[in-house]
């Protein structure tokens, strides 16, 4: 059979071939099947800190990622493990820097919030709420100063997009139509708190229209309509045409943190998202029903993926911590 379709925006109709829909199948899995392996070694000790899960919320990485070209930047909050891996991090450097290791891409000194790779065009990683979509309205700047064609992507949470450095960005970008991509992860509760009960307008891609930001909903759980989205906005961009947001509609499964027990949700809510809307199921189910794969070809993938999460948890455990010197280096730079 040919190509498998889906549904964006409730309103389009986009297309993904089977060897599309098999990449955002491993890449997606990769990012769960690595995350339910942090919990595990944040639950024995070995990771330190904060540590906040993106379980749930896969497609909208991995969609978006399908609509950079090389050289496109990243940057986003502490919700990052996911947006690392979809960008081509190592699990084994992700893995090392979450436990501490020097083997990591912070040489073990930056932990779950602050890590990066300019290989990769990945800029954090930030644990001040709201505080990189300033710091990627900075990146898009230096884009447009310098006419490299470059774009980046500046994600944040419903929860930041009641900061006000959020809102002196947007009225920037606007005034200089800068290269960037505002997208908004509502996965529906900052920390605990419901968006109905956080925000006075709970349409979160309306935020830039005074700033004259055009804006859309998407199905942050439909991977292929995150692309579709994706394109548009990262191809406006990079014609000149200026800022633009994205609203990706979304759900994490597990607390805000590994701290946070998620009382404030019934379990009821969490089992029908699960059951209704997985990011996952729904890519497996485009594959079998357009006979791209079968359910033992599926279960082969996840295989592999646990044994590469498996490997990057030993590497991360082998990996030495920082010798005490490392205290003193990173701090400034020569320029």
């Amino acid at each position: 059979m040919g190509q498998a379709a889906a549904k964006a925006n409730g309103k389009h109709t986009a297309e993904a071939g089977k060897e599309e829909l098999l990449q955002y199948y491993r890449d997606m899995l990769l990012i769960r099947r690595f995350e339910e392996r942090a919990g595990q070694l944040y639950g024995m000790g070995l990771i330190g800190g904060f540590c906040h899960l993106y379980i749930g919320q896969e497609a909208v990485v991995v969609g978006m990622q399908a609509a950079l070209k090389e050289g496109d930047q990243v940057i986003t909050a502490y919700r990052d493990h996911g947006h690392m891996l979809a960008a081509g991090m190592t699990a084994n450097g992700v893995m090392a820097e979450l436990t501490g290791r020097s083997g990591g891409y912070s040489k073990g000194k930056g932990g779950s919030m602050h890590m990066f790779s300019i290989e990769k065009a990945f800029y954090g990683g930030h644990g001040i709420v709201g505080a990189q979509v300033s710091l990627g309205t900075g990146l898009a700047f230096a884009n447009y100063y310098r006419g490299d064609g470059k774009v980046c992507l500046t994600y944040f949470g419903d929860g930041a997009a009641n900061q006000g450095q959020v809102y002196e960005s947007f009225n920037m970008a606007a005034l200089w139509k800068l290269p960037v991509v505002y997208i908004v992860e509502n996965n529906q509760y900052a920390m605990g708190t419901s968006i109905q009960r956080s925000s006075s307008e709970t349409h979160l891609y309306k935020r830039g229209v005074s700033f004259n930001i055009p804006g859309e909903e998407v199905d942050g759980m439909d991977v292929i309509a995150v692309r579709e989205a994706g394109k548009r906005a990262v191809e406006r961009a990079r014609a000149g045409e200026g800022p633009y947001l994205l609203e990706m509609k979304t759900y994490r499964y597990r607390g805000h943190s590994m701290s946070d027990p998620a009382k404030y949700r019934t379990k009821e809510e969490v089992e029908e998202q699960k059951a209704k809307h997985d990011p996952i199921e729904h890519v497996k189910k485009l594959l079998i029903d357009a006979g791209h794969a079968t359910e033992d070809g599926l279960k082969e993938i996840d295989r592999d993926i646990r044994g590469v999460v498996s490997a990057s948890a030993e590497f991360a455990q082998e990996s030495p911590e920082p010798d005490p010197s490392e205290l003193l280096t990173d701090v400034y730079i020569d320029a």
